[in-house]
């Protein structure tokens, strides 16, 4: 029997070298503990520095939390892009509304990452029954499930969605995007684990 195919998610960012490769290079590393195989972690830039590789500090914060950035090369969000994804986890409100002017039809499966670790730990209060056997099927029809929640999810500050840009920042700039950045992917992680 053919295995089902990863589910693909798509992390989004201006650049491409600062926050959407740590997000991608991270949630990839764990992902791969909870489930091997079942999961393709992707990223993009809405105004990519394409080719570029990822920002030294970025890249040591990937290498400090169990990932890798080698072979890392930015590149620019296309259409063909998000046709492909699964679950789009933008950085800020801002990209969600530009990925929204490429593919409309994305709207319930486009999410700021911190939003989404938010919806989730609501659907974890609601007690979601976990996958039977197609690990796949679930976490495709997930972002449906989180979008019905959306309400329950809101930020007490709109800014509460978003991940600092720490690009040409220094090490305080990196610091705050990781403050901001780790616990929403703890809890993709923590939901993924408690799924599996």
């Amino acid at each position: 029997m053919q295995s089902p195919r990863p589910v693909r998610i798509l992390t989004v960012c201006t650049g491409n070298i600062c926050r959407s490769p740590v997000a991608e290079r991270l949630l990839q590393a764990g992902l791969d503990q909870v489930q091997p195989g079942s999961f393709e972690v992707r990223s993009a830039g809405t105004r990519a520095m394409v080719g570029e590789p990822i920002q030294p500090l970025s890249a040591d914060i990937i290498r400090t939390y169990g990932g890798t950035p080698d072979g890392f090369a930015a590149r620019q969000l296309t259409p063909a892009i998000l046709k492909e994804s699964d679950l789009v986890l933008t950085m800020t409100a801002r990209h969600r509304g530009e990925v929204m002017q490429m593919d409309a039809s994305l709207l319930k499966r486009t999410f700021t990452i911190r939003e989404f670790a938010r919806m989730l730990e609501v659907l974890e209060q609601r007690d979601v029954p976990s996958p039977t056997s197609d690990i796949s099927a679930f976490w495709r029809e997930l972002p449906g499930q989180a979008a019905s929640v959306r309400h329950l999810a809101l930020p007490k500050d709109a800014s509460d969605n978003d991940v600092v840009d720490p690009y040409r920042g220094g090490q305080e700039s990196y610091d705050q995007m990781m403050d901001e950045l780790a616990p929403a992917i703890l809890a993709v992680l923590r939901f993924a684990r408690h799924r599996s």
